[in-house]
């Protein structure tokens, strides 16, 4: 009995403990606003898609074959870093400073810029335009054979035009064999051109003939210069016929070809003394009405004025003046100016030069041409070898108050000529500004230049001079260096020579033997060897470099 009243009640208290429930708490105070928040979200859904249905799953870079044909650089690379280092090149070249230019583009292969292939074929063609034919070819064989970097077609058109002027046409043949056999594109026409024009020259036109054929069955177009080639060379043979039968067929297969080739004819009837033919092929390619490049009608208007003929150069000129429509069509280019420009010097007619430089077509939908440096820099050098400086002053005055600016050859020319005419005051002036301007100053220009200012009592300046080149890079020459410590010394400024020569060892520029001889002998004399021979044994300890000021933007 007592266990049946123990269970009764242990029931009764667990009856009575209270039973604990959840409660789940709602950020909406109703339904209602939850059904609106809702909505809400849909909405803004429809609206801001989630990022994961923007944004593509990534995906793996494609699969690339280690062995398929790596393709050159695109003008897409052309940019950034590597646009800086091109134009910093081309600036180099366009000082005439191609040793420099050449040393920044072969020092950059080992940096984490590399060049493109466009900054190497720019410094390749710029050796090839001096002539420094071995130079080009081993800066080729530098960047893409060493290198690792890919040519393009220009590269090696600028290689082969190298090999056919050294004469070396079989070579130039092998390089246009390894293009079709490995590279991933095809000869171009100016490969063709470079070539025929090798071949012609070595005597072997026959072998130029096979060469246009073959040219012709890979389905390249009738290139007026590639027959121009031809038709040329069988006409310095007196082989009228051929030429003719090749004229024929650029005509049959052109409708429109470049006026190049009546160009050659009428030099070659004007050299036989044949001015009717001559001027009857001139006559046809006008009746023809062709819209000419700058380039063709350029090459008509020299040989017009070479034989003679300047009543119909001067008819031409008006003639491209007119057709001049830009944006539509440029019909003159600044070497049309020059030509005439140069025409009117020749012939002593100095007003009729300027306004010739100045003149503009008379049509009413013709325009002005907009003159770039180039054209200045003829006709400043022009007037500077006549002795007229005002007038060069004047045209450069106006140069520089125009969107262009002056480059290195302007600044030259105009110190030159100030140079010749003993007007130090005006060269130091000019020379001066050329340096504030961040051109490049070429260590034979640069020496010569300073030179003449130091036997002239300009030390003091040129030391200024030197100092602001030091500043930017590249530093300037060694040997402009030891041009100005020795004016410097002969004028006993020793104290001066001594900071220029501080800098030289701080810019890591380095002193030469002739020039660390000279100054301790004239420290010596001077009774402060100790002192310099001090200072150069630094370089041999390691000087502390001091930072240098921040690299200027060099003018393309």
């Amino acid at each position: 009995m007592s266990l049946c009243r123990l269970l009764l009640r242990s029931l009764r208290r667990s009856s009575t403990v209270p039973i604990s429930v959840t409660v789940r708490s709602f950020a909406f105070s109703s339904a209602e606003e939850a059904a609106a928040e809702r909505r809400r979200r849909k909405r803004r859904l429809r609206i801001e898609l989630p990022l994961n249905a923007i944004r593509p799953p990534p995906q793996q870079a494609p699969w690339r074959d280690p062995n398929a044909l790596r393709l050159p650089d695109s003008t897409s690379a052309l940019v950034g870093p590597r646009l800086s280092l091109h134009n910093r090149v081309q600036s180099l070249i366009r000082a005439g400073d191609l040793d420099a230019a050449s040393a920044i583009a072969r020092h950059s292969v080992f940096s984490v810029t590399r060049p493109t292939v466009f900054t190497c074929n720019a410094i390749i063609a710029a050796m090839y335009r001096a002539k420094r034919y071995n130079e080009a070819i081993a800066l080729f064989h530098f960047f893409f054979n060493q290198s690792n970097l890919v040519p393009n077609i220009v590269s090696y058109n600028n290689l082969i035009n190298t090999h056919c002027d050294e004469g070396r046409v079989d070579v130039a043949l092998e390089v246009y064999r390894h293009i079709i056999a490995n590279a991933p594109f095809s000869p171009s026409p100016v490969t063709y051109r470079h070539l025929t024009k090798g071949l012609i020259n070595a005597g072997r036109i026959d072998e130029a003939v096979v060469l246009l054929r073959e040219m012709l069955n890979k389905g390249h177009g009738a290139d007026s210069l590639v027959f121009n080639n031809l038709i040329s060379g069988f006409l310095e043979l007196g082989n009228l016929e051929k030429a003719n039968e090749l004229f024929d067929e650029l005509k049959e297969r052109c409708l429109v070809y470049d006026g190049v080739v009546h160009a050659t004819y009428m030099e070659w009837f004007f050299n036989k003394g044949r001015d009717k033919e001559a001027m009857d092929s001139y006559k046809s390619l006008m009746d023809r009405q062709f819209r000419m490049t700058p380039a063709t009608c350029n090459v008509l208007l020299e040989v017009l004025l070479k034989h003679g003929k300047r009543t119909q150069a001067w008819t031409l000129f008006d003639q491209m003046l007119d057709n001049h429509t830009p944006p539509n069509f440029q019909a003159v280019n600044s070497d049309t100016f020059n030509i005439m420009v140069n025409e009117c010097f020749e012939l002593g007619k100095f007003d009729e030069a300027l306004a010739t430089f100045k003149k503009a077509g008379t049509k009413p939908n013709s325009k002005p041409f907009a003159m770039d440096v180039a054209g200045y820099n003829n006709i400043i050098a022009r007037f500077c070898e006549n002795g007229m400086l005002s007038e060069a002053e004047t045209l450069f005055e106006e140069l520089c108050s125009k969107s262009l600016s002056p480059d290195v050859p302007t600044h030259r020319t105009l110190i030159d000529a100030y140079l010749k005419m003993e007007r130090i005051d005006d060269a130091l002036r000019v020379f001066n500004r050329m340096v504030d301007a961040g051109l490049r100053v070429v260590a034979s220009f640069g020496n010569r230049v300073f030179d003449e200012l130091i036997k002239n009592g300009k030390a003091i300046d040129c030391a200024q001079i030197l100092s602001k080149m030091g500043e930017k890079d590249p530093k300037p020459d060694p040997t402009c260096y030891e041009v100005v410590i020795k004016g410097l010394c002969a004028e006993d400024l020793l104290d001066k020579s001594r900071e220029l020569l501080d800098e030289v060892m701080r810019y890591g520029v380095g002193v030469t033997s002739a020039l660390r001889e000279f100054m301790i002998e004239v420290f010596k004399n001077a009774g402060r060897g100790e002192e310099i021979e001090r200072l150069l044994d630094m370089s041999r300890l390691g000087y502390s470099h001091r930072p240098s000021a921040p690299r200027p933007t060099y003018r393309p």
